[in-house]
């Protein structure tokens, strides 16, 4: 395998496909989890939210970040997103706190799988990138490690809403990589 060089157009493009999703998945993320405090701010999971709220915030800066910086095109669909994620996370959380929780183990496992294949794929020439997905990576993982403990496999129908938000994340991705 050739090792791309900087500068190389096929590679600069798989980075801005790269940055461009992850804005993209970041921003979605911090949607669905204010769609979830939206419902829940009340209640015992709160804090958790608002914690896994202000990093995917954090994380969802040093895209915008490097969107502006390598002068990366946003994908079309963050309207879409915009009002997706919040939908997502307002009715997840609407069907109650296990529900909200598994909302996150499925969005956050789908995002620690696309974060790995990403950081398999990255070449030595992008060292910070990879640093950065590989921390982001960590916290997502985290994410999912909470919600697994505030009972998320307890809720309702625990499998198909899990798959069900497993497939659109993979559909956002890939749509998100194009548009």
């Amino acid at each position: 395998m050739t090792v791309p060089l900087p500068g190389d157009p096929l590679a600069d493009r798989a980075i801005h496909r790269m940055i461009r999703v992850d804005h993209a998945g970041e921003y979605g993320a911090a949607r669905i989890y204010a769609g979830q405090l939206a419902v829940l701010r009340n209640s015992g999971k709160a804090d958790a939210l608002r914690h896994m709220l202000d990093q995917e915030q954090a994380h969802l800066d040093t895209f915008n970040t490097m969107v502006a910086d390598r002068r990366v095109r946003p994908t079309a669909l963050l309207p879409l997103w915009h009002l997706a994620g919040f939908a997502l996370g307002a009715a997840t959380a609407a069907l109650g706190e296990r529900a909200a929780m598994a909302c996150t183990v499925a969005v956050e496992e789908t995002i620690d799988a696309h974060y790995t294949d990403q950081i398999d794929r990255l070449a030595e020439t992008e060292p910070r990138l990879r640093e950065t997905l590989e921390k982001f990576r960590a916290e997502e993982r985290e994410h999912r490690d909470i919600a697994l403990a505030n009972q998320a496999e307890q809720a309702p129908g625990y499998r198909l809403l899990t798959a069900a938000i497993r497939t659109g994340c993979r559909l956002a991705i890939r749509l998100s990589e194009r548009l």
